[in-house]
């Protein structure tokens, strides 16, 4: 299916590009998440009358993201959690933990946004992981894991 990219997408394509995707990811995803429009003759008009608004408001969004990214940079997340004398946790920390820890210390950010490369945390210890807040900003911070008695 032929799609307008009404946004960056990452490993897809930037704003304006026409694409070709599979039918089920353009209608179950892209589609109806606002990602992409149907490739048909009067989207296009449409899209290019509202390309300059579109442009802007991508702009704004990546700002908004940059200054969020600024404020994120570096901030270290406690986590007690129950352990092992080996320092082995008695279950493990999820990216829903530290979305927690950051919402408790004033950051909303999504769970989804919060990757873990090697997976859920299990020991005791300082891990860093990154933050996507923008398909093109990516911020830093620390888990601290500590053990509970």
């Amino acid at each position: 299916m032929q799609i307008i990219l009404m946004e960056k997408v990452v490993n897809l394509g930037n704003l304006g590009d026409l694409v070709k995707v599979k039918d089920g990811y353009a209608r179950n995803f892209l589609i109806p998440q606002g990602k992409a429009k149907r490739a048909t003759p009067a989207a296009l008009k449409d899209f290019e009358a509202k390309r300059a608004e579109l442009e802007k408001a991508a702009a704004e969004k990546l700002a908004a993201a940059q200054a969020f990214a600024e404020k994120l940079e570096g901030i270290a997340v406690t986590i007690a959690r129950k352990a092992g004398v080996d320092g082995r946790l008695f279950g493990s920390v999820t990216n829903y933990d530290v979305a927690d820890g950051l919402k408790a210390m004033g950051f909303d950010v999504e769970k989804s946004s919060i990757r873990m490369p090697m997976g859920p945390l299990k020991v005791i210890g300082e891990t860093s992981l990154e933050v996507s807040l923008h398909t093109d900003v990516l911020a830093n911070i620390k888990v601290v894991i500590v053990g509970e008695q």
